[in-house]
């Protein structure tokens, strides 16, 4: 950041003495530590690329801060820093800036290397729905619309198979054949959906494990990075935690034979979103709790699939087959769990 842009910035914050370090976690906005002699921050700009309108999730974060702020005092609800305007949006240059408290003694982690690990984020995750329950959901904007949304993703699919690269296209055609012979699961989520028993809540869309702090004894304090919290089903909370939770490597990894299905983890993963959700989930909802991780990992692969296709143009690559090595690696993992002798 440019040290006049840093500078206006501070003085808008009331900032003394302000010192500027780069974060290096996070792949959609940027982020820096300031240390100042009012205290520590966490300073963002917003990325208005993927998020096409900032000043809605300001206006969500605000609506849920006042809520939490009323019903529930002692729940650390982390809310932008308003600036002198009573403002919480620092817009210069069309770009856009927000700062929160920097939590002291706690810590968030990259990789879920324990199961105690994942219990604890998924109660976290369970508890921060749990309590915004009684929100009227439809106050929340949209930040990023069609999200988790299977049916266009498959219709996105369907579309690059027609529209994008030939070569590619015929290159894949057994993995384009097995994740055509997956598309019942479109069907069940459509069915989800539709259901009467499946609510919508105040959901997190993006659980993965960066997104907790944790205390020094490993546990759970709050939830973090809020930009995509909007209406949804708990699908996409639970989803995104199986699929990113239950195995030791990531949606990177190449050598396939790694991708193991840890069922102390998804039994964890259970057990802590039960811990707050378990009397709030309805009976329907809790027949597709596991169905959760089959939608969102297909969904997942299908997205991968569809960007190679489309010449790489939505998820940032390091090498020409990235996204066709991370779309095999989450039918290979969808399989894993699939096979499960208890999985339902």
């Amino acid at each position: 950041m440019e040290e006049k842009l840093f500078t206006k910035i501070c003085s808008n914050y009331g900032w003394t003495n302000p010192e500027l370090h780069i974060i290096q976690s996070g792949l959609i906005n940027k982020t820096w530590k300031v240390v100042a002699t009012e205290g520590d921050f966490i300073l963002q700009e917003i990325n208005a690329t993927v998020f096409k309108n900032p000043l809605a999730i300001d206006e969500n974060l605000q609506s849920l801060a006042k809520y939490s702020t009323q019903f529930f005092p002692d729940y650390l609800f982390i809310s932008p820093i308003k600036l002198k305007e009573s403002k919480s949006v620092y817009i210069i240059d069309n770009q856009y800036y927000r700062s929160f408290s920097y939590i002291n003694k706690t810590q968030s982690f990259l990789t879920v290397h324990s199961v105690e690990i994942a219990f604890e984020a998924a109660k976290q995750f369970g508890q921060f729905t749990f309590l915004l329950k009684d929100f009227n959901v439809n106050q929340l904007h949209i930040t990023i619309p069609d999200f988790h949304n299977l049916t266009l993703r498959y219709a996105q699919f369907k579309v690059a198979l027609h529209n994008g690269n030939a070569t590619r296209i015929q290159a894949n055609a057994a993995l384009i054949d097995e994740i055509e012979s997956f598309s019942s699961i479109c069907q069940r989520y459509e069915l989800f959906i539709e259901h009467p028993d499946a609510k919508k809540r105040v959901i997190h869309h993006d659980t993965k494990i960066s997104n907790v702090l944790f205390d020094e004894n490993n546990k759970g304090v709050c939830v973090i990075d809020l930009d995509t919290v909007m209406p949804g089903y708990f699908l996409s909370d639970v989803g995104d935690m199986i699929r990113t939770y239950i195995t030791p490597v990531s949606e990177e990894e190449s050598d396939f034979s790694k991708i193991v299905i840890q069922q102390d983890f998804l039994q964890a993963i259970k057990k802590g979103y039960y811990h707050y959700m378990g009397n709030e989930l309805t009976e329907f909802e809790k027949q597709h709790f596991f169905f959760a991780g089959e939608m969102m990992i297909y969904m997942q692969a299908i997205r991968f699939l569809t960007d190679y296709f489309n010449y790489d143009k939505y998820y940032k690559i390091n090498y020409t087959e990235q996204n066709l090595v991370r779309a095999k690696n989450q039918m290979y993992l969808l399989k894993a769990l699939k096979a499960l002798p208890d999985f339902a």
